[in-house]
């Protein structure tokens, strides 16, 4: 089949809720994607900051074939070597007290919400609780999730008005405490506000919000799905700012493209769920705990976060130098290898991408017309060098 006729059969039978770029990618190597008519491409958007070690890791493969070989599932019914490695894994690394494995990000949101709710519950046996979220917010597409996005262009016609989160302006202490009342149950940010345009949390604002949870006695969940994983130059982007959460949301490069995801508690939060208030079928299955025990491996192995933080910081320097190089560029933020260009309205982003793909580039948007910049965690200086020459040749 041509790489037409594979658009085509997916036109037919998956349901249209993406408007796909034209292209059939068939395998990677590297940082590189390949399409069906063999055609290169660099990858600067990672499957959506999900594949930190790049295509065709050998450890990583070998390690979810073995496992395939001994055992995919079995629920949680009973335990699993791979998901009690795991779960030690994480824990020590985010140095907070247990882990419960989900499918995705979304889910992992989900869980992080029902502790706060139970957490609260628990103090009083009301049931009027809310959540303070974040204006531009992200965090996912499910109906707990969406409650405390904060977009309505992905709340309207899902998530009734009675529904939604109180929200307040990110990196805004004051506005946040102006809104925090007795039904406050929990306050939810990202660390790095990804999807909302490349942000990163102010010092102040964090350490803030982590003050005032300890005040109300109220639980502080940390969004890093996105920018955690090793992402922005540490384990976890909260490390950077030495303020930790209640919970903690993980997923996308915690598999590294198996689909898995998890929610961490401390030990104030540990105790909020018990037997029966939560469950999954796949979660922590065999197979994605495999994935996950591969990638803190490798993280080890190949010094991953130390990694990204010195690639990071050239990339930094170099869109700085792209920035000052054109007017339209009006903006650049980030942090490591989670990094933004905000361009000027009359230069849309979305033909950009469009050009920079036809070039054999591959570019997400985020938010208010940003290119976001979310490599694979392995790529290196030339690879840098290799994607600024191809923006600058479809800025003419």
């Amino acid at each position: 089949m041509t790489q037409k006729d594979y658009m085509n059969q997916g036109e037919q039978y998956i349901l249209k809720t993406y408007n796909r770029f034209p292209v059939v990618f068939e395998k990677g190597e590297g940082v590189y994607l390949y399409d069906v008519d063999h055609k290169k491409y660099l990858d600067f958007g990672a499957g959506i900051a999900v594949f930190a070690l790049g295509y065709g890791n050998q450890a990583y493969n070998n390690a979810l074939k073995d496992q395939i070989d001994k055992l995919i599932h079995t629920s949680n019914l009973y335990y699993n070597i791979p998901a009690v490695e795991a779960a030690k894994k994480i824990v020590e690394a985010s140095k907070m007290e247990k882990v419960f494995f989900t499918n995705s990000g979304t889910e992992a949101i989900e869980g992080a919400l029902k502790v706060a709710r139970k957490y609260a519950y628990n103090k009083d046996n009301s049931k009027d609780y809310e959540f303070i979220a974040m204006n531009h917010s992200f965090h996912g597409r499910s109906q707990g999730a969406l409650s405390v996005t904060g977009n309505a262009h992905y709340q309207d016609g899902f998530v009734p008005e009675q529904f939604r989160a109180v929200f307040a302006e990110y990196n805004n202490l004051e506005d946040v405490v102006s809104k925090i009342t007795d039904k406050t149950c929990g306050i939810i940010c990202e660390v790095v506000q990804g999807e909302g345009g490349i942000y990163p949390a102010d010092p102040e604002f964090l350490e803030g919000l982590r003050k005032v949870c300890d005040e109300k006695d109220i639980l502080l969940i940390f969004d890093e799905v996105q920018c955690g994983m090793g992402r922005c130059g540490s384990m976890f982007a909260h490390d950077l700012y030495g303020v930790k959460p209640d919970v903690l949301a993980v997923a996308k490069a915690l598999g590294c493209g198996v689909p898995v995801g998890a929610f961490v508690v401390n030990k104030k939060a540990d105790g909020a769920l018990v037997p029966g208030d939560h469950g999954t079928t796949y979660g922590g299955n065999p197979l994605a705990c495999a994935a996950v025990n591969a990638v803190f491996d490798q993280f080890e192995e190949l010094k991953i976060p130390e990694h990204a933080r010195e690639i990071g910081s050239y990339l930094f320097e170099k869109l700085e130098e792209l920035k000052d190089s054109y007017d339209f560029i009006t903006a650049h933020r980030g942090i490591a290898l989670m990094q933004g260009l905000e361009f000027a309205p009359e230069k849309p982003v979305g033909e950009i991408v469009k050009k920079a793909l036809e070039k054999g580039l591959i570019l997400i948007s985020a938010g208010n017309n940003v290119i976001r910049f979310v490599p694979p965690l392995v790529i290196e200086k030339e690879h840098v060098d290799e994607m600024i020459e191809i923006l600058k040749e479809r800025f003419e």
